[in-house]
């Protein structure tokens, strides 16, 4: 395959990452004037957000079988105009101060972002694979960044004064362009070699039954949760714990998003130097020591120096887990799609449940339940080693 056409994709999946974490954080950033319009209270918000959270892991185990059937690209479009109509049903929703359909927008929104999401993955692992450099952490930096563009100008428009029903509709205006001009740079779908009744056509979701795949799956369950954790209450942890400002606390989370992207964006050439396993061990024990001292430290500066550790680990474990997983082309979809449903499983559902245990033991001694998560993906790490090369010609990495 010619560069011109891999440079063209890069560019493409740089874009629809970045433009995915904008969509997500332009509805995120704005939670408040959500609870505002429909006149609720933090639990009520909690329970619209596991609207979004049930939409978006129901179907990532399925975005595999779709990409297969219907190519990358179509898959990024159908979940980005899925997700798109689905903001307006939100915004309509906001507008008319009516819960119900508020929820219903949101559990389509996450479906057809929890969709896009593991079609952009695939096909972020092909252009890798094209290239033959680590580039799926810089793909993931990308939403960090599209999440941040994305949350200021939420911001702004907050701000301005302009209403959450007209920021979405703007936003789907962009979206829709986008995810449909975008993906025409997406590499060529590869076609399928011919298969026998010896060698039949893999199903998206015999995956599940791979060993394997499980583990990788396991690596990533610790990274999300380790991700999701910090996202939630890194900023809340860092006001109970510390007895602190809220400023404080959102500095805190700022920190944290600050160390991970950069992590991201540098954090391929460490992995082509010494490999995804031991880089996986060292960032998944960075960020194991950077969570305990935020939990045990007893100023706000060294728990800020434990947050940058725990970023700095937390960064590339999600990312390193989608490559493993798309390792072999064929067996990609499948794979990606249930390692993608682990990892964001840990990620929306974790935290609730942090949430829970922290109203008994406190905020920051619940956050050790994280240690036990990125335990596990240290012990396991080497099952997300690259396949030798007979094994990918054998279409079949060991599991």
């Amino acid at each position: 395959m010619n560069t011109k056409t891999l440079d063209r994709a890069l560019l493409a999946v740089f874009t629809v990452f970045g433009l995915n974490g904008m969509i997500f954080a332009s509805w995120a950033a704005r939670i408040p004037a959500a609870a505002q319009a429909l006149d609720i209270g933090s639990a009520g918000v909690g329970v619209l957000l596991l609207f979004s959270a049930v939409g978006s892991v129901s179907s990532l185990p399925l975005a595999g079988a779709l990409a297969q059937r219907i190519g990358t690209a179509n898959a990024v479009r159908f979940g980005g105009l899925l997700a798109s109509a689905a903001a307006l049903v939100v915004a309509a929703g906001l507008a008319l101060a009516s819960i119900p359909l508020t929820a219903g927008g949101l559990l389509i929104f996450g479906a057809g972002i929890g969709l896009w999401d593991v079609a952009m993955n695939l096909e972020g692992a092909e252009v890798e694979r094209g290239l033959r450099r680590t580039l799926m952490p810089k793909f993931h930096a990308a939403f960090s960044g599209g999440a941040f563009v994305g949350a200021m100008i939420g911001a702004g428009l907050s701000a301005a004064g302009v209403s959450l029903s007209l920021h979405l509709v703007g936003i789907v205006v962009i979206a829709v362009v986008l995810v449909t001009l975008v993906p025409r740079a997406f590499l060529p779908d590869t076609p399928q070699p011919a298969h026998t009744e010896a060698a039949p056509r893999p199903s998206s979701f015999g995956a599940w039954k791979e060993g394997r795949t499980l583990l990788i799956g396991v690596v990533v369950l610790g990274a999300a949760l380790t991700e999701g954790a910090a996202n939630d209450w890194v900023a809340k942890a860092t006001v109970d714990g510390l007895d602190t400002s809220e400023t404080a606390g959102a500095v805190m989370f700022g920190v944290f998003v600050a160390a991970m992207t950069v992590t991201r964006w540098v954090g391929g050439r460490l992995i082509d130097r010494i490999g995804r396993v031991p880089a996986l061990r060292i960032c998944m024990g960075a960020s194991l020591a950077g969570l305990l001292i935020f939990v045990f430290a007893p100023s706000l500066w060294l728990a800020g120096a434990g947050v940058i550790l725990w970023g700095i680990g937390a960064a590339l474990g999600f990312p390193m887990g989608i490559s493993a997983a798309g390792d072999d082309p064929l067996h990609a979809a499948g794979r990606v799609s249930v390692v993608s449903t682990l990892g964001y499983t840990a990620f929306f559902v974790g935290p609730p449940v942090l949430g829970f245990l922290g109203e008994h033991w406190g905020l920051r001694n619940a956050l050790l339940v994280v240690g036990a998560a990125m335990l596990m993906s240290i012990v396991f790490a080497p099952a997300a080693a690259e396949p030798k090369p007979e094994e990918l010609d054998a279409g079949n990495p060991a599991s």
